[in-house]
């Protein structure tokens, strides 16, 4: 097993609304400014935008939320300089069931893990998947270690990737790494190279795409770039080789939006070989040019690089490109 670079870091990371102090498995956060009219769960949702709203509402709800130690309602608007103090009960057994499946682990130790998802792989049990799973496979992998921030149903699932996305995904064993990555996401302290091919020779070669994010007005398995709502977006690109009907780039996502880079491509013009939910057209026109398929959308989460909770060192792991990745590539230089 590769070991990821490390360097010394003392950066800690901050949280733009809170500031936490953390005993056992209690969290507490001190509000820093009022929030008129925005509810309890809605405030804790955006502070840890890997915990739903939902899990937020049930922990209020149990209990398990209390504002300057006396239990309050989902509804409650916080205000400043209240402590509020969140207790993670243990989690309870999972429902998905443990299964024997090949990991690729890039980097393993007793908080987290790194591995590089293969394309295909669901990551968590939903309507249709309820077992093959990363989930299932993680259960058996860690023997029952896995965070239960997430709830019965994505233990240890700090970030997702789309199924037909490859790469880097971090794993939370405990409860407290959970809640302290979910917090470098929620700050973009986290950095995240992905390796792309999209249709077309990509113009302008690099740049930033800021555009908000919103689900599609009428299909609403998809996202989109829409005018005046939505969530801020922004992906940084750069051109790394042209090919024959398409262009090998890096993106680097300084957001985490559903679909982000396959939305963001899709509104320059230039959508992801392989991505038919995005780029239907435009494929099947690089299709009649080359004579190549995709067989997936070419898109590779290649770079993660973060603080580890407990040592507080930067690591840095990278995931090689996938054989299906490589062939696109080889096929389309052949013809450039």
């Amino acid at each position: 097993m590769p070991n990821p670079t490390s360097n010394n870091s003392t950066a800690e990371p901050s949280l733009s609304e809170a500031t936490t102090a953390i005993a056992g498995h209690s969290l507490v956060v001190t509000v820093q400014q009022s929030h008129p009219g925005e509810r309890l769960d809605a405030f804790l949702r955006s502070q840890f935008p890997n915990v739903s709203r939902g899990t937020f509402q049930r922990l209020i709800t149990q209990g398990h939320v209390q504002v300057n130690n006396q239990p309050v309602k989902p509804t409650r608007e916080p205000r400043v300089g209240e402590r509020i103090t969140i207790h993670w009960p243990e989690p309870t057994p999972p429902e998905a069931r443990p299964e024997a499946m090949p990991l690729d682990i890039l980097y393993e130790d007793d908080e987290l893990l790194v591995l590089n998802k293969p394309a295909g792989l669901v990551v968590h049990p939903s309507a249709g998947h309820d077992e093959h799973t990363l989930v299932n496979a993680l259960l058996h992998h860690c023997q029952g270690q896995l965070s239960g921030v997430g709830g019965v149903a994505r233990p240890g699932i700090v970030h997702r990737l789309d199924q037909e996305t490859s790469g880097c995904l971090i794993v939370a064993k405990r409860d407290l790494a959970h809640l302290a990555l979910a917090a470098q996401f929620a700050q973009r302290e986290i950095r995240k190279i992905y390796l792309a091919i999209v249709c077309g020779q990509l113009v302008p070669p690099s740049g930033d795409v800021r555009a908000a994010i919103a689900r599609h007005p009428s299909h609403r398995k998809r996202m989109a770039v829409t005018d005046g709502q939505g969530r801020d977006a922004w992906t940084r690109y750069r051109t790394i080789e042209p090919l024959h009907g398409a262009t090998f780039v890096e993106a680097q996502l300084h957001t985490g939006r559903t679909h982000q880079i396959r939305v963001h491509f899709q509104y320059l013009g230039f959508p992801l070989v392989g991505d038919s939910t995005y780029g239907k057209r435009p494929n099947i026109r690089l299709t009649e040019l080359t004579h190549y398929q995709a067989p997936r959308q070419m898109l590779h989460a290649f770079q993660l690089s973060f603080i580890h909770p407990l040592t507080r060192q930067t690591l840095t792991c990278e995931a090689p490109l996938p054989p299906d990745f490589m062939k696109a590539l080889e096929t389309l230089k052949a013809q450039a």
